[in-house]
């Protein structure tokens, strides 16, 4: 049975979710769209080289419900990132069993409860960072060292949305700037490089003996983003699972396949942690949990899933769903409907012609990010994109679209109609956005 999340209540236990099917969709199609910090009652959406503005946050930089933060009812989701400030997010994502999958355990199997991770289970363990949207959020999670270098395995949801990556070494304590390699949205990996990293232990994964149901599993990371390495013990109680979640864009739901259903408690913060089984060796990375307080069910990608992804990621070519570097920024923020046109101030649903003027072409831009490739071009609130490279773009995603075929740092003429309906054009160099 597939299931669908709605806002978790952590005071009851989980019960039986709504089937519900859809896929994630890929950058492709929407560059990189995912929902923004918690910023009160507006939230930015972070796209190909665009923010578009949003009346409702999912949470801080995870795979959310679109109602996260108002725990109040509700069964499961994917785990988002611990937050680190002024408000709680949910852990709960959605969980059940997928097609041809094996029956999913009854998820109140032989959980231990949880304890301080033993030293062996602190190597390679990492608390991950992220300023979200500018500034405006911070979140946390938890990463694996793979080399002594500082690559770092996580999920893609730990990172999606992040401006600014910090790194810390729960062994140690050394802290580390961190930017994403690549990432793969519809398998939740991601692949972080550590700056200036030497000499650190890494994990150990285990992907030659095939995780069986029953078998003593850890789940290891960085619960609630306390920054103190917690360790949640269980057994594995279903193999093949999937899940969907909802897309954060608000558009549909987003699914994954093929993990590793335990009983253990893994929680809010844990996302991109270790699941270590008997000899304290990787068999998975922590993704996903049932709601409730009581019978929590965690899902994990297994690791030689999530290697594979690494290894295309080390390639540096782009193929299928694995994108490559940093996301290119205009660095507009869109109004949340592109056929709002501007008025004789601005930009008015009330009143879409203003004075009369016939009604404009383009996309509706409701600001700009400060020391973007927008500002400097000279592009303002109000005004309305309407080109690239000469093609036109009449809605976000088209915009987004044509802004995520180039790289940072490439050149791109931008035209657009000021609030008067003068048009404009100008070359602009595309800066570093959040992460897609």
């Amino acid at each position: 049975m597939e299931t669908t999340p709605v806002a978790p209540s952590p005071a009851e236990p989980s019960t039986a979710p709504t089937a519900h099917d859809g896929r994630r969709r890929p950058r492709a199609l929407i560059a990189g769209l995912a929902a923004g910090a918690v910023l009160g009652t507006s939230a930015l959406a972070f796209g190909g080289g665009v923010l578009v503005g949003g009346t409702q946050a999912a949470d801080i930089a995870g795979q959310s419900t679109t109602s996260a933060t108002d725990p109040s009812t509700g069964t499961t989701d994917q785990i988002p990132p611990g937050t680190q400030d002024d408000g709680e997010v949910s852990p709960w994502g959605s969980g059940g069993q997928g097609p041809g999958s094996q029956a999913p355990g009854s998820g109140s199997g032989s959980s231990q409860g949880t304890t301080t991770a033993s030293e062996d289970q602190q190597a390679g363990l990492a608390y991950i960072r992220t300023e979200v949207s500018y500034d405006q959020g911070e979140a946390a999670g938890t990463g694996m060292v793979l080399s002594s270098d500082g690559e770092i395995l996580t999920n893609h949801h730990v990172v999606e949305g992040a401006t600014a990556i910090e790194v810390e070494i729960a062994a140690t304590g050394q802290t580390y700037s961190a930017e994403v390699v690549g990432y793969d949205a519809v398998t939740d990996v991601a692949l972080l490089q550590l700056d200036d990293a030497s000499g650190l232990d890494t994990v150990t994964p285990d992907t030659t003996d095939p995780v069986e149901v029953g078998d003593e599993v850890t789940g290891v990371g960085n619960a609630g983003g306390s920054e103190q390495p917690s360790a949640a013990s269980g057994t594995v109680t279903g193999l093949e699972e999937s899940i969907d979640v909802a897309d954060q864009t608000g558009g549909g739901s987003e699914q994954l396949t093929g993990l590793i259903e335990v009983d253990a408690d893994i929680v809010s913060g844990d996302s991109g942690g270790p699941l270590y089984d008997a000899d304290d060796e990787v068999v998975g990375m922590n993704t996903a949990a049932s709601s409730g307080s009581a019978d929590i069910t965690g899902y994990a990608i297994p690791i030689g899933t999530a290697l594979e992804i690494v290894s295309q990621i080390q390639s540096g070519e782009e193929s299928g769903t694995v994108q490559i570097g940093a996301t290119p920024f205009l660095g507009v923020t869109l109004a949340t409907q592109s056929s709002v046109r501007p008025g004789r101030g601005g930009w008015s649903q009330s009143d879409p012609y203003g004075s009369g003027s016939e009604q404009p072409e383009g996309v509706a831009v409701q600001g700009v990010v400060d020391g973007s490739a927008a500002e400097e071009a000279g592009i303002t609130g109000g005004d309305a994109i309407t080109a690239i490279d000469g093609t036109a773009v009449g809605t976000a995603s088209a915009l987004s679209e044509a802004i995520a075929q180039h790289e940072v740092g490439d050149r791109m003429t931008v035209t657009w109609t000021d609030t008067d309906g003068q048009s404009h054009s100008a070359e602009v160099t595309l800066g570093e956005g959040p992460v897609g």
